[in-house]
């Protein structure tokens, strides 16, 4: 029996949104109890002093792409799992955009296996939607709920055709199935290379308007009233798809929203002289989107802020703009850029944690993102002050495109703890 107690921690408790002095038991690989006053260790427990600094529920995000099978060269289990642990990610939900597709158990149980045998992390696969997410017939979904998926998307290629898409989540909706859609009308979005708008046109790239992600949401939600699936919009980057959310949730639809980090910390003018590092899907928006973006995860509108991990070589991203691969790296990145929101005052740190862990853990309901007596011991420590630079070439990942390359970041990771183990430390 292995019996560890953190104390002089700076707790951070997304249920009950308090960030307070305590101490915290685990033993067994769950959380024991939680204490607001050091106790006296139990005999023969490891004691952790925290040294004041902040004590949260493990991060759980949703969307990374992890390229096995097909492209192992961008990415890996290892190098995912490695680059999750220094980031305080205690879970990845992975993405069936590899090549070839996860679309049938077989392929499914062999990623399940490359992650138990290569992660240090908890790895949970999203399956495809439909076959090939070709967009024409769906998967079994069922069998592949048995294999262990706990979501179905085609990630950011839509389906177009209605009656694939409601009869899909008709399905789903007999077996209890989370879908979770890209939210881009196809039409208007392809070949887009940015937003449209004055910055757009001044450096000659083709844009996307914003309204295509309402036009996208609002057939969705409409689909929603129709089926009654459990639904997640992946990305809602837009001032203009807040209100249909809104709607869509007081109205009783069973629909959740989340955001790139990404989208809540950079807007297009990051872009600037043809910067690929920051191409992205859907592109960067507005400065007046992305404050009303960040509001919205600080009101619980948007539920969910994940790192929409998307590792590229340095081959598909030196190209110009147009013709560059969209996506960035960010499970080491997460959680200091997440900060950014902190340190200026846009969103205190138990809100952060609710759409980082907790309302993630509910989405896909597991019981780990909360400090509380039963819970897994999946625990990042981290010190929300401290400075760096961030040196892309110091990065976990296998590919190295990140955004924040150079930037002035403030946090870092001291710990990573999963299921009571440490998987990532610096002290």
């Amino acid at each position: 029996m292995t019996t560890t107690l953190f104390t002089n921690a700076r707790l951070i408790d997304p249920v009950a949104l308090t960030d307070s002095a305590g101490a915290l038991l685990v033993q067994n690989g769950r959380i024991v109890d939680v204490y607001d006053i050091t106790p006296t260790p139990p005999q023969g427990a490891m004691v952790i002093d925290c040294g004041g600094m902040c004590l949260a529920p493990g991060i759980i995000d949703i969307g990374v792409k992890v390229s096995e099978p097909g492209e192992r060269h961008k990415e890996s289990f290892r190098s995912a799992g490695r680059a999750a642990a220094a980031g305080g990610v205690t879970t990845i939900v992975t993405r069936p955009d590899t090549t070839p597709a996860i679309d049938t158990p077989e392929t499914l149980e062999f990623v399940e296996r490359r992650a138990q045998a290569d992660a240090p992390v908890h790895v949970l696969p999203m399956a495809a939607l439909t076959k090939g997410r070709m967009g024409q017939e769906m998967t079994e979904i069922g069998f592949l709920q048995d294999a262990g998926a706990v979501a179905f998307t085609d990630c950011d290629r839509v389906v177009t055709n209605t009656k694939v898409f409601s009869r899909a989540l008709t399905y789903a909706r007999s077996l209890d199935a989370l879908v979770i859609a890209h939210v881009q009308d196809p039409g208007l979005s392809d070949g887009a290379a940015v937003t449209s708008g004055k910055f757009a046109s001044l450096r000659g790239l083709p844009g996307v308007s914003p309204m295509a992600e309402r036009m996208a949401l609002d057939r969705d939600i409409s689909l929603l009233e129709m089926t009654g699936a459990r639904y997640h919009a992946d990305q809602i980057t837009t001032a203009r798809a807040l209100p249909a959310l809104e709607r869509a949730k007081r109205n009783g639809l069973a629909i959740t929203a989340g955001v790139s980090i990404h989208h809540l910390t950079l807007n297009e003018l990051d872009v600037a002289d043809y910067r690929t590092f920051f191409k992205l899907k859907p592109p960067l928006r507005s400065e007046d989107d992305r404050i009303a973006v960040v509001q919205a995860v600080a009101d619980g509108l948007i539920d969910i802020i994940c790192s929409m991990h998307t590792p590229q070589d340095e081959e598909s991203k030196r190209l110009p703009f147009e013709e560059a691969a969209s996506g960035a790296v960010g499970l080491e990145t997460l959680l200091p850029a997440a900060l950014r929101l902190y340190h200026a005052d846009m969103i205190d740190l138990p809100r952060l944690f609710r759409a980082l862990a907790l309302n993630p853990a509910h989405l896909l309901r597991l019981d780990a993102g909360r400090l509380l007596q039963g819970a897994p011991a999946d625990l990042v420590l981290f010190d929300p002050d401290a400075p760096f630079q961030l040196d892309r070439t110091t990065l976990h990942s296998k590919s190295k495109n990140t955004p924040f390359d150079g930037a002035r970041l403030q946090g870092r990771v001291l710990g990573t703890w999963v299921d009571g183990q440490r998987v990532w430390g610096v002290i």
